[in-house]
């Protein structure tokens, strides 16, 4: 088995659908949750001054989705044709899209601008993209993409809060379940119990 270290800040984020598929596929790692106070001196070490960091052997690997493509395909959670590949990239990239686009509200310094962009996104921007996520979850039995568990479901699980702490909407997943049958689809997976049960408690 290869030596495996992970490095990420200590929350979810963007970094916890690694965490999740590396504890699926059976594989130990060193979970290494770097700082902020850290962080400026470890950035100049990572491939492009950023993380999440994946290091195999000795050699580091970046770009969140790039990795969960990656550990997708070496556990199993891939598409069976190039087809349904299309599609779970097509769908992790809305999603990210999704969230990309709240997080220029969420970050936005200047209050009042914050507040102004926050409630003209949550009437004409979020709910149709959140509706068509929706539509796209129903249609896959509760999956993100190809009708069954991905990865795209682990990229999706991982960042669920992330998500709403950029939509500002904490009870997301009242308005649409289908968001949390995603999450629970692979939490709940007996694989991950020994991970989540050692894995710190983080809000996002």
């Amino acid at each position: 088995m290869p030596n495996v270290k992970y490095y990420y800040f200590p929350v979810k984020a963007l970094g916890e659908s690694v965490r999740l598929l590396l504890s699926y596929g059976g594989q130990e790692f060193e979970d290494i949750r770097v700082s902020e106070e850290d962080w400026p001196a470890f950035r100049p070490s990572t491939p492009f001054g950023q993380m999440p960091v994946l290091e195999i052997d000795g050699k580091a690997y970046a770009q969140s989705t790039a990795l969960s493509r990656y550990l997708g395909r070496k556990y199993g959670l891939s598409g069976a044709t190039p087809e349904e590949d299309l599609e779970i990239d097509q769908n992790v990239d809305f999603a990210n899209d999704i969230r990309s686009k709240a997080a220029t509200v969420q970050y936005e310094t200047d209050e009042k601008l914050k507040a102004k962009y926050h409630a003209d996104f949550t009437k004409n921007v979020y709910p149709e993209l959140l509706e068509k996520l929706d539509k796209i979850i129903k249609k896959n039995n509760g999956h993100i993409a190809a009708g069954k568990l991905t990865w795209a479901d682990f990229v999706f699980a991982g960042m669920f809060d992330y998500l709403k702490v950029m939509l500002q909407t904490p009870d997301l997943e009242k308005k649409y379940p289908s968001f949390q049958q995603v999450v629970d689809a692979v939490y709940s997976l007996p694989k991950l119990q020994a991970y989540l049960k050692q894995a710190p408690k983080t809000d996002c």
